[in-house]
């Protein structure tokens, strides 16, 4: 339901207004103009209709309200009709501009263009790179009975509206996943929005998700629009859940059960109806033994839980997947690459991939790269050798060396098996992505490939 705000309607329009608009959306009425200050102080509002009957005033007070809520589309109504006024409207902030009186089809139109509008701008202030998503389940690489079995419950899950929770090792696809149950969703007209919640450090992620006012914080110029007001109407993915922080669960389970919260350092509430998916490669109820997950948390987001398996577990598409990643590498690097020789496809197949998907890809991707034949072989595979297995084993085994040294080697054991990839060597040595970047700062750890990123 969306959330309007009429001011000054005249009473014989408000029934056009009600019999247009009160299926899908609330409306408030208010016809002084303290009123109308006081509502969008508290509140936010999705749409805007302001009806002003003299031009003068028009423009001061559009102008008025555009200055307290830019973000919010303001459809201006006036019996005084001519281009001059119309196109001055405009340029004030106006998204659109009706003569009174307004029939229920011209406020139909008039609504369903400003709410698009504003999708669409919110999505585009979202979307900084293309997203890789397959649109259709039928399209997703799933030859294993365990993976069918997933699809076939998430293709259930997508025609709901409730929250979803994806759990599974890291770099099996769950946010993959979740673009495909958007947009096979009834929400996929509307923005899909992904945020990766251990991406973010902890004092920024509030903003990030719920947005913040101007001056709420040193460094904060203007206003901000967060990721739950991008999504409205939509869906939004919080990746890796579980590295959210206590303080931080309290005002997310608010939101959810809520639909409704306010941006950092502001006081307006502001409703958002957000379809939420999740996903962790945490064992949560573990984390609630430890006090690290809300346990009312973990039930709001559990209503419809999925487990991805592992690629140990759906041996059947590890070829069809490599071949997929080839050909799609190939094709935007330009590379004349065609398959594999017959010992690479041998190494994929023995080969344990702890990253999962993931890891597959970076490692198909590399391959193309190095490749000058056009068959990969196991030269440019360069899989890791899987014999320091011991890395996920016996931490307290015997080595030379100090208790710092032994960490350290853990740690390039980790980082070498996971291709450099910090994130999934965290996941292998059972400890956060933030706690390993803490270590290899410590150690002084570098890797060429990560000399772009630091």
């Amino acid at each position: 339901m969306y959330t309007i705000l009429a001011y000054a309607i005249p009473e014989e329009s408000k029934d056009m207004l009600q019999k247009a608009l009160s299926e899908r959306s609330i409306i408030s009425f208010c016809s002084v103009k303290d009123e109308l200050f006081g509502e969008l102080k508290d509140s936010e509002y999705d749409l805007l209709f302001l009806f002003l009957d003299d031009a003068k005033a028009q423009m001061e007070l559009l102008e008025n309200v555009y200055r307290r809520t830019p973000h919010t589309p303001i459809i201006l109504i006036s019996p005084e009709e001519n281009a001059e006024t119309v196109v001055t409207a405009i340029r004030n902030g106006a998204f659109d501009y009706l003569a009174h009186p307004v029939s229920v089809a011209r406020y139909e139109v008039a609504t369903r263009k400003a709410f698009e509008d504003k999708a669409l701008r919110n999505e585009i202030a979202y979307l900084r790179h293309k997203q890789d998503i397959v649109y259709h389940f039928d399209d997703v690489i799933a030859f294993s009975p365990a993976m069918q079995t997933v699809l076939k419950s998430l293709e259930k899950f997508a025609r709901t509206d409730s929250t979803i929770l994806i759990t599974g090792a890291t770099g099996t696809g769950k946010s993959f996943l979740s673009g495909t149950v958007h947009y096979n969703s009834p929400r996929k007209h509307k923005p899909f929005i992904k945020i990766n919640c251990a991406n973010i450090p902890e004092d920024l992620l509030e903003s990030e998700l719920f947005g913040h006012e101007k001056g709420a914080f040193t460094g904060a110029a203007k206003l901000r629009v967060g990721r739950f007001e991008q999504a409205s109407g939509g869906t939004l993915f919080l990746d890796e859940i579980g590295e959210i922080s206590l303080g931080l669960q309290t005002k997310l389970l608010r939101v959810l059960e809520e639909k409704c919260f306010e941006r950092v350092g502001g006081n307006k509430t502001i409703y958002a109806d957000v379809r939420v998916i999740a996903a962790t490669n945490k064992d949560l109820p573990e984390q609630i033994s430890k006090g690290r997950f809300r346990e009312d948390l973990y039930y709001r987001i559990n209503v419809l839980p999925i487990r991805l398996p592992s690629l140990t577990e759906r041996p059947q598409c590890l070829l069809p997947l490599a071949q997929y990643f080839l050909l799609k590498y190939a094709t935007s690097l330009g590379s004349s690459v065609r398959g594999f020789t017959d010992a690479a496809l041998k190494q994929i197949q023995e080969y344990s991939w702890p990253g999962n998907i993931r890891q597959l890809a970076n490692t198909i991707e590399r391959a193309v790269i190095l490749e000058d034949d056009d068959m990969v072989g196991t030269h440019t595979l360069s899989l890791p050798s899987e014999k320091r297995s011991s890395v996920t084993g016996d931490f307290n085994r015997e080595v030379n060396g100090s208790l710092a040294g032994q960490e350290k080697e853990l740690i390039l054991d980790a980082l070498e098996a996971c291709l450099w990839v910090q994130k999934n060597a965290a996941q292998k040595l059972g400890i956060s992505p933030r706690a390993l970047n803490y270590k290899v700062k410590k150690f002084g750890i570098t890797h060429p490939n990560w000399r772009k990123h630091r």
